[in-house]
């Protein structure tokens, strides 16, 4: 099967092919022809699935193809996001999805100034993609009219509850015309889900994907343990060690990229960047220098390495673990390719042990750890296991101060339950207790 198979336009499937994309996955298989059938829709997908593709190319299509042009301050479809990260990385990929066609779209959020968003709807965009909150501020300044809207997404709907926004939905549902069609995306159906699907949708058709949570066995994965500020200075140890000569290196923003790209520049070692803030065009340059192996390191954040597909790539490098479980196995994805072996290296530092343990849960496997000579780290990582838990090391007992005869009463230690040795089963913690002091009270 391929995009083409699917009835998907030239323009949509020009920009496929620029991105690299082959084939479709299977929620991209299951969705695109529903949502071009006009069907509303109910997704179970996880992060990492190829959900936005799936929900982003046929709506692009339809609005290209139905409905009037956008009038001033409106929106034609909403996509609704639970947080401004996952909003602009949606936006990142709807905007690149829509390069060769003449829609516009755009991305609300908060926690920045409302006044430029108001500005760029005066003329009304095509796609918004929003927070809830932010969205509703923009609705009740009457920059926002939602009358024209004949699309809603209700992307990864079950973190949106989770984050406390089922009173937004509800204001938003208020707001929106009863004729639309809806597509609901959720990690789960769970009853609260399916309580909203019941409010919001008609008549869905139900897909339910497995999320791709199992690396492939061709890639050799291991970890790193390292103090977040010699991060930099353990990749350069680790480059010149191996003698690495094409590596993709995952950081969590923008600026990392940045810093880790002028500090390899800065040694002379030829380095590129990709991310959100960067022209396409720029992006585009650096990902084809790097392929023909004019760069020999490219730095990129997850939202700008979707889609890329490198052939023989050896080596991928997480200098930051992704704060999403399932986007690391579209990281190290990015090797051991059409049957190839390849490496996904991390360097993991003490505040990353909890992502480190739910990509061990996720990908149920304990990932090997090599401690580097020198760069062994002053605050530890604790251990972690495929079953989810972070193994704290324990405490030792402390035993209560005992004071003299005279001067003021000793009233000793609070003893908690972290205070018993492990090796002591017999012994049940006590919280809160006062331990007081035996020895003889002053007269008065």
């Amino acid at each position: 099967m391929t995009f083409a198979t699917l009835g998907l336009i030239e323009p949509l499937l020009r920009a496929l092919e620029t991105l690299g994309y082959q084939t479709p996955t299977p929620v991209q298989a299951q969705a695109i022809p529903a949502v071009l059938a006009g069907r509303d829709l109910m997704a179970a997908a996880q992060t990492g699935t190829g959900k936005t593709a799936g929900f982003a190319l046929p709506l692009l299509q339809l609005l290209t193809m139905e409905g009037p042009k956008v009038a001033a301050n409106s929106a034609r479809a909403l996509i609704l996001c639970p947080t401004r990260e996952l909003a602009e990385q949606v936006h990142a990929s709807v905007a690149e999805y829509a390069q060769h066609l003449p829609l516009t779209t755009y991305a609300v959020y908060g926690g920045v100034s409302i006044n430029p968003q108001m500005m760029k709807l005066r003329k009304g965009v095509d796609i918004l993609v929003a927070t809830p909150g932010r969205l509703i501020d923009l609705f009740r300044q009457n920059a926002l009219k939602l009358n024209q809207l004949q699309t809603l997404v209700l992307d990864e709907a079950d973190r949106m509850l989770d984050l406390g926004f089922s009173e937004e939905l509800a204001n938003i549902y208020r707001m929106l015309p009863k004729k639309r069609q809806t597509l609901l995306f959720s990690a789960t159906f769970s009853d609260d889900i399916r309580l909203l699907a019941g409010q919001m949708l008609n008549d869905p058709l139900s897909i339910e994907v497995s999320p791709r949570n199992v690396a492939a066995n061709t890639v050799k994965q291991w970890v790193v343990p390292v103090d977040k500020k010699r991060k930099a200075e353990l990749f350069v140890h680790l480059m010149r060690k191996g003698r690495w000569k094409q590596v993709l290196v995952f950081a969590k923003t923008r600026n990392g990229v940045d810093a880790l790209v002028d500090k390899l520049q800065g040694l002379g070692i030829n380095a590129d960047g990709i991310h959100g803030d960067k022209p396409q065009a720029t992006r585009q340059r650096a990902l084809d220098r790097f392929k023909s192996s004019e760069v020999q390191i490219l730095v990129a954040t997850d939202v700008a390495a979707r889609g890329l597909d490198i052939e023989d790539l050896p080596l991928v490098v997480n200098f930051d673990l992704p704060i999403v479980a399932e986007d690391y196995i579209h990281r190290i994805g990015r090797t051991g390719r059409a049957g190839n072996t390849g490496e996904a290296i991390s360097l993991v530092c003490a505040d990353e042990v909890n992502m480190l343990s739910a990509i061990e849960m996720l990908t149920r496997q304990t990932l090997t750890r090599k401690m580097e000579p020198d760069f062994e780290p002053e605050h530890r990582v604790p251990d972690t296991d495929a079953s989810g838990q972070v193994v704290k090391k324990p405490k030792k007992p402390k035993k209560p101060k005992m004071s003299g005869g005279g001067g003021k009463r000793n009233l000793g230690k609070w003893v908690d339950s972290g205070d018993v040795a492990p090796a002591e089963p017999s012994i049940k913690p006590v919280r809160k207790v006062p331990v007081f002091n035996t020895g003889p009270r002053k007269k008065k």
